[in-house]
Formats: C-alpha cells, structure tokens, sequence
C-alpha cells in the first residue's frame, strides 16, 4: 500500500503469515522501534519506508505510517475466512502493564484509558510526543477495521508504557488474525465481516 501527501510519502508491506521479520525507516527512530517491535511480536512481516516533514515534527509521518499500515492490514485479512477474529493480550514491561483487545469485525472503534496525567506531553526518543501514541492506535484500527481497546494497567517510565502497549496491541493482532482450523467460514453468526 503507498500514500503520497505534501506532507509525506509512505508505503508498507504487511504478511499476516510471516514469521516477525521486520525493516522499518520512517525518520522517527522510536516510533522505528515501536513498529519493529510490533512485528516481532505480531508475527506480522512488515516494511515500512517513509519520508515527511519531520523537521516540522513526527505527526504526519507517523499519522500516515499508521493509516496505510492500517489500509495494509485490511487488504491482506481478505474476507476473513478461517481466522479467529478476536484477540486479547496483557504485556508487561518493567513497571508497565498493558491490556489491549481487538476484534477485526470491520467495525472501527477505540477506546484508550489508563495513561498517567501528562504522558500526552512526554517528548519521547526526542521527536515522539506521548500523544501520538494513541493517534496511532484510532489511524490504525479506523483504517484496518477494528475495535480495538487499550488499557494501562500500570506505568511510569514513557518509554515503557508506550512499548508495553505496542506490544500488547502485536500479542492482540497476532491472535485475532491466526487461523483457527475449526473455523472453516467467516467466524460471524451474520456470516460476513
């Protein structure tokens, strides 16, 4: 999938059958960390390149990296046969805990809760403002057709909470799109998603 705004180029490949592989550039190296992150525990093959006006700052890189990852992430779920739709995952990281539940019903919902007061403000790895990391997951899960939902449980350290909850959203995806070998349709009692 590629996406081309005054503001930014980006295109992303996703395998939802990999193995976690993952080559990400997008000029932001802690949100780099976070998709590589992502991928590695999501199972998910991703590569991502992307260039934009991070000397402005990393929101619309970041922003468009999240929507074609999420458009990417759409396409390859095809029709949804045979997977398992729903996925629940708590991760912890140090003093961090995150719950993350996603359901790939086609129905785009997010409900983020837990953050501490002032972690929107937290200037992260230099050019990643804590806010974004929620921007991410409602660019993300509106373009993929999700609801997901993402709770912190626990956390102090910025960067902890931030990676505890890529994590647990990756854990979450990686069960919601496995196949399941008893699911030989569209796992829906209205029978599509």
């Amino acid at each position: 999938m590629r996406r081309s705004t005054s503001e930014s180029s980006v295109e992303v490949s996703v395998d939802l059958d990999g193995t976690g592989r993952g080559e990400v550039e997008t000029g932001v190296r802690f949100f780099d960390h976070m998709l590589l992150s992502l991928a590695k525990h999501s199972l998910i093959d991703l590569t991502v390149r992307a260039s934009g006006d991070v000397d402005v700052d990393a929101h619309h890189t970041v922003e468009d990296v999240a929507i074609v990852m999420g458009q990417a992430v759409r396409e390859a779920l095809g029709d949804k046969v045979g997977i398992s739709r729903f996925g629940d995952a708590t991760v912890p990281l140090d003093e961090a805990l995150a719950h993350c539940v996603v359901d790939v019903a086609g129905r785009p919902y997010v409900v983020c809760s837990g953050e501490p007061e002032g972690q929107q403000y937290v200037l992260i790895g230099g050019t990643f403002l804590g806010s974004l990391t929620q921007h991410v997951l409602e660019s993300f899960a509106a373009n993929a057709g999700l609801a997901l939902h993402m709770r912190l449980l626990a956390g102090r350290d910025p960067h902890h909470i931030v990676e505890a909850q890529f994590k647990a959203l990756a854990r979450a995806l990686r069960a919601a799109v496995a196949r399941d070998p008893r699911v030989t349709d569209v796992p829906s009692a209205k029978g599509s998603l």
